[in-house]
């Protein structure tokens, strides 16, 4: 099994289960709170370790009780944290509100992982010497995002970017990437084209591979995902499930993705496998919590 880095964010999430999610203006009485870890990086770091791969985290936590408990519940995880930076700044926390159809708005105070800078990731080049694949996200500064993607794709390693939150990308950029995940609208927002029919997802991933990018994966939502390289697409449908929390879905989807990638499996099994382990973790509350173990796939 090939090794894996992951760069990006980790969070406390606070999440307040409501009937129906808060319109400008309106208060909403009657949720439930809870409190979990989160942080796109650190989700799919659990995801991919919960399916036994060899996954190294590196993000940026704050000196204070948010960070610690997250830094050991990583290592509980079996992840490497070895390389996790400790700042003076707070731990980065999300606010996610979730109803009743498990729709969620989320808003995000990154705090912690605005402190993740360019020269942190030179603390990690002998992991990504050893690694075959990077993962990464855009809820860390962008220049810390270009030096990784640069450095890892010179040393050999395979970029996988989840561009999520969307944020503007160059071209130099995205021609370091060997695989790019967007969801519809992110899609939407890096072709500009409306992803509609799954005809409107084969063209955004010639749009993308003529940015450079070698492999596309579109996901959409509980259709399913649309997997393309130069010779060959493929739709992969989505199980049918009773959704009770989609929040970290697209997070879990990847750590899955890349895990089954180390294992060996080409692009198309293991993004079986990632909508599997989607599938799963929308029918239980909360992100980390949510990503199921090897078991629970082997066993569907």
């Amino acid at each position: 099994m090939k090794k894996i880095v992951i760069i990006g964010s980790a969070n406390l999430d606070l999440t307040a289960r409501v009937r129906t999610l808060p319109k400008p203006g309106e208060t909403v009485g009657g949720g439930i709170l809870i409190q979990a870890n989160g942080g796109k990086g650190a989700n799919q770091a659990v995801a991919a370790a919960r399916l036994g791969a060899d996954v190294t985290l590196l993000t940026c936590l704050g000196k204070d009780a948010s960070g610690e408990k997250l830094a050991s519940d990583f290592e509980k995880e079996g992840i490497d944290t070895s390389r996790i930076k400790f700042s003076h700044i707070p731990t980065g926390t999300a606010l996610i509100f979730v109803d009743d159809n498990a729709e969620n708005c989320i808003a995000v105070a990154p705090g912690s992982n605005n402190d993740l800078l360019p020269e942190d990731v030179d603390g990690i080049t002998d992991r990504l010497k050893e690694a075959g694949f990077l993962l990464i996200q855009l809820e860390i500064p962008m220049s810390t995002v270009e030096k990784a993607t640069a450095l890892a794709d010179s040393l050999g390693v395979k970029v996988i970017l989840n561009p999520a939150p969307m944020a503007p990308l160059t071209r130099e950029l995205l021609s370091h990437v060997w695989l790019i995940t967007p969801n519809e609208t992110e899609a939407e927002r890096l072709t500009g084209i409306r992803i509609e029919s799954e005809n409107d997802a084969r063209n955004a991933a010639e749009c993308l591979f003529a940015e450079g990018i070698k492999n596309v994966i579109i996901t959409l939502g509980s259709k399913g995902s649309l997997v393309c390289t130069h010779e060959r697409s493929e739709f992969i449908p989505a199980r049918a499930v009773k959704a009770v929390d989609t929040t970290g879905a697209g997070d879990c989807y990847n750590g899955a993705l890349v895990a089954a990638l180390a294992e060996g499996k080409d692009l198309f099994q293991a993004a079986r496998v990632a909508t599997q382990a989607a599938a799963i973790a929308v029918t239980r509350l909360g992100a980390q919590t949510s990503a199921p173990y090897r078991i629970e796939i082997e066993n569907i």
